[in-house]
């Protein structure tokens, strides 16, 4: 009987493979920038403050580290990590030491603190002309010395709806995405002149690229994923919710042939009888009943409970 090979999964690409990062960047989004370079194969380095007065031995500096040990394991995985009180001459000598053979370097301070460190770009550059610094901030330009947090920049941007918090951290991941990328804008830079470059990444801007779709209008109640396609809704079931995403006129097709909806054109999917239509066929279906149908019929949805 002939064998099938299976093919072997492609090794991961490691585009900054050698390349040294140290991090001062604390709590989410340089951590899991660092996170991601590391994966990409940079050796990756974080100097932290001594944990605070009274901790147990071998306390993080990161507050991430006692509010959520777990998270904090899973972004420092394959990280070296050393304690170092950056306001001391014991401190900066060891930032230094390791400056002197860092390619990138993240922080996520004020760019005031940042000037009571010695880090202002202008000094950094003239002592290390190679090094690229990536400075993740709250809000560009002038804002940047201003407080604020994920949830306060989701909420400029209208991402905030009721007196529900978000389900996740966006801005904070979203930035520490555009971190990664501009890491490896830093480092192709560097590879094509051999000089440093300053980038700067504000969680506000990654807010701001995430609320895009909204912005233009996409996701607003009564666009067609904001609610008013009848094929793009979450929809109660008889044991739970089902996450219904059949916008596409084929998809949409082979839900009202399954429901025995007559649906027949683009336009009728906004209409509320169509909705209602599916909505009640829905609440009859069991969430187990809707995964089978699913995968006969090829319909993308998502059955969930009800929590």
């Amino acid at each position: 009987m002939a064998t099938t090979k299976t093919a072997s999964p492609r090794p991961p690409l490691r585009p900054l493979k050698g390349v040294r990062i140290l991090s001062l960047a604390l709590n989410m989004p340089g951590p899991a920038a660092l996170m991601r370079c590391r994966q990409m194969g940079a050796t990756c380095l974080k100097l932290e403050p001594p944990a605070p007065a009274g901790s147990p031995a071998g306390a993080s500096g990161d507050p991430m580290g006692w509010y959520n040990p777990f998270a904090y394991a899973a972004m420092h995985e394959g990280v070296r990590i050393t304690a170092a009180d950056l306001k001391t001459d014991k401190g900066q000598k060891a930032l230094h030491r390791e400056l002197a053979r860092t390619d990138v370097l993240i922080t996520s301070f004020r760019p005031s603190a940042l000037l009571k460190l010695g880090l202002g770009w202008k000094a950094l550059h003239k002592q290390y002309p190679a090094l690229s610094l990536v400075a993740i901030v709250g809000a560009p330009g002038e804002r940047a010395e201003e407080p604020g947090h994920d949830l306060t920049y989701l909420a400029e941007n209208d991402l905030v709806t009721g007196l529900d918090l978000p389900p996740t951290l966006y801005a904070d991941m979203g930035g520490s995405l555009m971190t990664s990328e501009a890491v490896l804008q830093a480092v192709m830079h560097q590879r094509g002149n051999g000089k440093g470059v300053y980038l700067e990444v504000a969680l506000s801007d990654a807010a701001s690229y995430l609320a895009l779709p909204r912005t233009w209008g996409l996701t607003k109640p009564g666009a067609a994923v904001g609610g008013g396609h009848a094929g793009y809704r979450v929809y109660k079931c008889k044991d739970g919710r089902v996450a219904l995403a059949a916008l596409e006129p084929h998809f949409a097709a082979r839900l009202c042939a399954a429901a025995g909806i007559e649906a027949s054109s683009t336009n009728a999917m906004f209409a509320p009888a169509t909705q209602q239509a599916v909505a009640a066929w829905l609440l009859g279906k069991t969430r187990k009943a809707l995964d089978k149908l699913a995968a006969e019929k090829d319909i993308p949805l998502h059955t969930l409970s009800n929590r």
